[in-house]
């Protein structure tokens, strides 16, 4: 009776140890923390010539010493100097070069090249002159040629990987850089197109304000109500005044159509190859020419991105009355091959939508599936 129970439990127990496991991956301790081990168990390979050859240390005493060598790991982020300095006593006490190995790659993968070529050099030298050390466990001949063979390839490799490894982590960062920066830029954009907007519709009604209460106060103008036209026609203009200095004008460009452009948006999409079947409620058209901008937009950036992902795909474009809010629904099926060449984009066209739905209070959520990618916008009516 209790075996359902008992099975669930088990399920969440597993899943949640997955999560913590998979988190636990992500992070950079966990990583220094595995090359840490890594390398603690490759010198764990030598104990027995350790004990027997190098210094005859004992079984725990020469594991102790390495594990104590391989916790300088765990900083290499911060500080790799104290790995690479552990890693030239070792050569000089215990004969040992793994841990070198990891201390190159180290300081060349979070500190750079100039650092990696002189953490590199000064690791040959030592090397040299450690292998020149009368009582070398080996013949002179043996360990010169044994430097030359693999000592010297050791340190030049691993301090490569590093120094690459480096550099790619640059790259990346710096197109992470890009692409936060074309997000924020096509946000912003956004925000001055919206602001724009505001200043195009709400000013035009201003200035019907402004007309509508001149015209009322001169009729007004021997009647006791003058004063307070004039007044109203006074705040009018000013509050035009207003509208104007704080939303900048920057060149001149045309006002955003509203849902009576979507027709022809869409012409333009099947001319282009890609077909559009757009529903429109009726109710649409009595948005407020705000809101019918916002709408506009959103199914202008949902048919370029699938003009560019999914080209020749026909696109579904919904939009329909729900109570208080209108919502906007664009879905497209994707190819069954993706393109040869990745369309360009700055993948930044999400970002701008979503600005402009939540500017006016509404939600835009963007679904890829298996066969299909949708983008779904709430905006309220009102």
């Amino acid at each position: 009776m209790h075996v359902k129970p008992v099975l669930s439990a088990y399920h969440r127990a597993v899943a949640a140890g997955r999560r913590m496991a998979e988190g636990w991956a992500d992070s950079p301790r966990a990583q220094d923390v595995l090359t840490a081990l890594s390398c603690l168990g490759l010198m764990a390979l030598d104990l027995p010539g350790l004990a027997a050859a190098d210094n005859s240390l004992g079984g725990w005493t020469a594991a102790l010493v390495l594990a104590a060598g391989c916790a300088t790991l765990l900083v290499r982020r911060h500080t790799p100097w104290p790995a690479f300095l552990t890693a030239l006593l070792f050569i000089g006490w215990l004969h040992e070069l793994t841990l070198v190995q990891f201390a190159l790659y180290s300081v060349g993968r979070y500190r750079g090249r100039r650092a990696a070529i002189v953490a590199t050099l000064g690791y040959v030298a030592f090397a040299l002159g450690v292998f020149s050390v009368p009582g070398w466990p080996e013949p002179r001949a043996a360990s010169l040629s044994s430097f030359l063979s693999l000592v010297v390839p050791i340190g030049v490799l691993a301090s490569f990987v590093g120094v690459a490894a480096f550099r790619h982590d640059l790259v990346r960062e710096l197109e992470a850089r890009r692409a936060e920066s074309a997000v924020r830029g096509a946000v912003e954009q956004e925000r001055t197109s919206v602001a724009r907007d505001v200043h195009d519709f709400v000013g035009r009604e201003l200035t019907l304000l402004t007309v509508r209460s001149e015209v009322l106060s001169m009729r007004a103008r021997e009647t006791a109500y003058a004063k307070d036209f004039e007044e109203l026609a006074d705040t009018a203009r000013r509050a035009h005044l207003v509208l104007n200095e704080i939303i900048v004008q920057r060149g001149e460009r045309a006002s955003t159509p509203g849902v009576e452009g979507l027709t022809a948006l869409a012409e333009e999409s099947g001319r282009a190859g890609s077909p559009v079947r757009l529903v429109m409620d009726p109710e649409a058209h009595g948005l407020s020419p705000l809101r019918q901008a916002a709408v506009y937009r959103v199914v202008q950036e949902c048919l370029t991105n699938a003009a560019k992902h999914a080209h020749g795909e026909t696109i579904d474009v919904s939009i329909c009355a729900e109570g208080p809010r209108l919502r906007i629904a664009v879905s497209n099926a994707l190819p069954a091959r993706a393109p040869a060449l990745a369309p360009v984009s700055a993948g930044s066209g999400t970002a701008s939508m979503s600005e402009r739905v939540s500017s006016l209070g509404g939600t835009l959520t963007a679904t890829r599936t298996q066969d299909a990618y949708v983008v779904i916008a709430v905006v309220p009516r009102g």
